[in-house]
């Protein structure tokens, strides 16, 4: 606080010290930097390596400042972003001491000796720190007359990520980025003196999810984006804040468009969800958006057999004839996880108005009744009061159950990584092998930190559930500690009981638990209602009262909304395979992603019509008989609801005009049907879902008894799966600099399962079931006695498409 001169005299309050910059007379907590404390007045003080969320390196000097304790000036200038506040210090920035400007001056004529003054084709030229220091804190003309040194560039420290090593001038924020917020293998300081510089260890593999922070928060060009490079100048760019839609974290992002092209995309300054932080992929894969195989124009099959693009006015006609005539054979909804709040407000509308049905569900992957049942009970209406980023930072334990965070969930990761590192949290997996996340997360400053191998609580594939019953006790008792928090993940519904396993848990320690899925929209699908139990809000089906309320709010008359719970997905396209269902609404679903998509694609090859509403080309656009093209995120308005419960909301970046968002195409479609949903706009959806409110939890789930592992004979192994973060992802198209930082598709065993089963580290080996085969090379990791694990949707590694087989099923492995 700055005091007015009548406060004065007043007392120093508890935790502060008293202080003098720039002649302001100022109360600063203790401890807190010198920088920061400037930054507070307003006063900006030069700087590079200074970042506020990194730890101070004092690599630059650039921040050189003039200080006085007790009366006595200390002998030269200090750098403020290393030096804390102390009570009866005087400070004088470059504002008021020609000391500290000459100071800064000097360092900044130091920084530019080698620098190449090449702005006019550096991609940082227009929004480089360096460019307007130079004119704030340097001199007007250069004493150097020598050659400036050079080097080879640009230098790729990865297929995404490029070195210019003349231009950088040693800040460290990349360095201490990678070791500090990823923990990665990534780039380091390499050789000393005047020969130092930043480069890439040998002997570690690029293996960053993060890179693209660097590129961010360097201070000058030197690390460039392969993908962005030469393409923009800054000022030529129209910047958009967004949210990202490959992850339920909600993060802020700020997407950069030029003539209606999606040119780059940054992370944006949220401190209470990413902070300044952006996985790679909700970075870099945004080249969908302009893609081959992007759908822009209605089409509808004609008499040959063949789709041919038509008109809107058509494509509607005949979808709602279709489905009229449909209707009294069924009707099943298959939304998808990639929508919107109000888009999935609109498929679960257009389900019970338009179709008459229950059949609906959002859940594109392998899921289960009681998932269904633990999100009433535990998730749904949830708030971030109840579970937030905030909270999950503080927790002094969280026990990960089927949740892969780095592959998953990466800012919830870096949450948890962050917490472990300053304040000593232990952060527990319940998993199969010692990942990346896992030793990543160990890294406690606690005195009782426990070592990478204690926090992985190891289960066969199948067996989670039995394994969280009988914990071990420093686990169980670190859950027990006020505000200790459990986060599951969707794969939780592969294991029969494992749900069950989380509630019981939860009750016996008292810790708050976390729903964290994969996918953006599935959260938000879930509050408005687009799965077969749930009305919007939070209501069941099978409650009178509840049918009653929603059917007076949607203007539909009584007993409009079936009594009973729906189908879920796998039964949608199962009674769809049998003739049970006449029509199919699909939108955004691969079958690959599905438990078995042999079944799905004979579901939506069987069934009668299929209208499906995609972005993007696909097996089911292949089969569909009407496809309705709908926006993207960079197309349309929308919000997501993260996996805290916080609605994340944005504006389109580009020109909306000739595409769609789902709601808006159901509503006509509906129109058509003689079904009024009033979701014409997001806005519209999202006022009436808003006005709809919530209801309380229902209270426990039913509890499902835990499943007994599969047991391997000869040739055997039980399978361990889950997808990595960058992978074979239909929207991750087009993106080949980006592909190339995929981490290696392998077969994981232990030395003693490869040993059984005559496999040599490094060489193939192959996993089969009468489905088919995938061949990988073999690594090592300590995964449990007779247990392999595969990438689930690696571009050689499709393990539901190819095997037909998951979690915890029994698979062939050989040589």
């Amino acid at each position: 606080m700055t005091l007015a001169p009548e406060e004065k005299k007043a007392p120093v309050p508890d935790g502060y010290v008293r202080l003098t910059i720039d002649g302001r007379e100022v109360d600063a907590p203790k401890g807190e930097i010198l920088i920061r404390t400037c930054e507070r007045l307003g006063i900006i003080v030069p700087r590079f390596c200074d970042h506020p969320l990194l730890d101070p390196a004092g690599a630059c000097r650039q921040c050189l400042v003039e200080v006085e304790m007790g009366g006595r000036p200390m002998p030269k200038p200090q750098a403020s972003c290393t030096m804390t506040v102390a009570d009866g210090m005087v400070v004088k920035t470059q504002h008021t001491s020609p000391v500290a400007d000459k100071a800064q001056q000097g360092v900044m004529e130091l920084l530019l000796i080698n620098h190449p003054l090449d702005c006019p084709i550096c991609d940082k030229g227009g929004e480089c720190p360096l460019q307007n220091q130079a004119m704030t804190s340097g001199r007007t003309d250069s004493r150097f007359v020598d050659t400036k040194r050079t080097f080879p560039k640009p230098l790729p420290i990865s297929t995404q990520v490029l070195l210019d090593r003349e231009r950088c001038v040693l800040c460290q924020r990349c360095t201490r980025f990678s070791e500090e917020i990823a923990g990665d293998p990534f780039i380091e300081l390499l050789e000393r003196g005047a020969k130092q510089q930043i480069g890439v260890a040998a002997d570690k593999p690029f293996q960053s999810y993060f890179s693209g922070n660097t590129i961010q928060i360097c201070p000058v060009g030197a690390l460039t984006s392969a993908a962005y490079r030469f393409r923009s100048r800054p000022f030529d760019l129209k910047s958009t804040p967004g949210i990202s839609e490959f992850d339920s974290s909600g993060s802020a992002i700020r997407v950069d468009t030029r003539r209606g092209t999606v040119m780059r995309r940054l992370a944006g300054n949220d401190p209470e969800v990413n902070e300044e932080w952006l996985d790679d992929r909700s970075r870099f894969a945004f080249r969908y958006l302009q893609s081959a195989g992007r759908i822009t124009r209605p089409m509808v099959r004609r008499a040959d057999g063949q789709l041919a693009e038509t008109s809107w006015t058509e494509a509607l006609t005949v979808a709602a004839e279709g489905l009229a005539a449909a209707k009294p054979g069924g009707i099943g909804v298959l939304a998808g996880g990639r929508l919107t709040v109000e888009d999935a407000y609109a498929y679960a509308k257009f389900a019970r108005v338009a179709a008459g049905t229950n059949d609906v569900d959002f859940r594109a992957r392998p899921h289960s009744a009681e998932e269904l049942d633990f999100l009433a009970a535990h998730v749904v209406g949830t708030t971030p009061d109840h579970l937030s980023f905030t909270a999950l930072e503080a927790a002094p334990a969280v026990l990960l159950v089927a949740l892969e965070p780095e592959e998953e969930a990466p800012i919830v990761y870096l949450r948890l990584r962050k917490a472990a590192r300053k304040h000593g949290q232990r952060v527990y997996h319940l998993g199969q092998w010692t990942t990346p996340a896992v030793e990543r997360t160990s890294l406690s400053t606690g005195a009782a930190a426990p070592a990478a191998k204690d926090n992985l609580v190891p289960s066969v594939p199948g067996a989670e559930a039995a394994v969280l019953a009988d914990l071990p006790e420093h686990v169980t008792a670190a859950l027990g500690e006020p505000g200790a928090v459990i986060l599951v993940g969707e794969r939780a519904a592969e294991v029969s009981g494992l749900y069950s396993a989380v509630s019981a848990l939860a009750g016996r320690t008292g810790a708050k638990v976390g729903w964290v899925p994969r996918r953006a929209g599935e959260r938000g699908a879930l509050e408005a209602g687009a799965a077969p139990n749930l009305l919007p809000g939070g209501r069941s089906v099978t409650d009178a009262a509840a049918r009653a309320e929603i059917e007076q709010a949607w203007r539909v008359p009584a007993g409009t909304i079936p009594a009973t719970v729906g189908r879920d997905t796998d039964e949608i396209l199962a009674a769809a395979a049998i003739g049970d269902l006449a029509a199919l609404v699909v939108g955004g679903l691969d079958p690959n992603d599905l438990a078995d998509p042999a079944a799905a694609l004979d579901g939506l090859r069987e069934v009668g019509f299929l209208v499906s509403l995609e972005l993007h080309t696909s097996a089911v656009t292949e089969l569909a008989d009407v496809v309705l093209p709908v926006a993207p995120d960079a197309q349309r308005a929308g919000s997501y609801i993260s996996w805290e419960g916080r609605r994340r909301e944005w504006a389109p970046a580009l020109d909306a005009s000739g595409v769609l968002p789902d709601c808006r195409v159901l509503d006509t479609l509906a129109v058509e049907m003689d079904a009024d949903l009033f979701t014409q706009t997001p806005a519209a959806a999202a006022g009436e879902l808003a006005r709809l409110g919530g209801v309380a939890r229902s209270g426990a789930a039913p509890t499902i008894e835990a499943s007994s592992p599969a047991v391997p004979g000869f040739g055997q192994a039980v399978l361990a799966t889950w997808r990595q973060l960058i992978d074979a992802s239909t929207l991750s198209v087009d993106e080949p600099a980006l592909a190339g930082t995929a981490r290696p598709a392998v077969v994981r065993v232990n030395a003693a399962t490869a040993e059984r089963l005559g496999l040599t580290e490094g060489e193939p080996a192959t996993v089969r079931t009468e489905r088919g085969a995938i061949t990988l090379p073999v690594a090592f990791a300590d995964l449990p006695d007779g247990v392999v694990w595969l990438p689930a949707n690696a571009e050689n590694s499709r393990v539901r498409a190819t095997l037909g087989a998951g979690h915890g099923d029994l698979v062939g492995v050989s040589a």
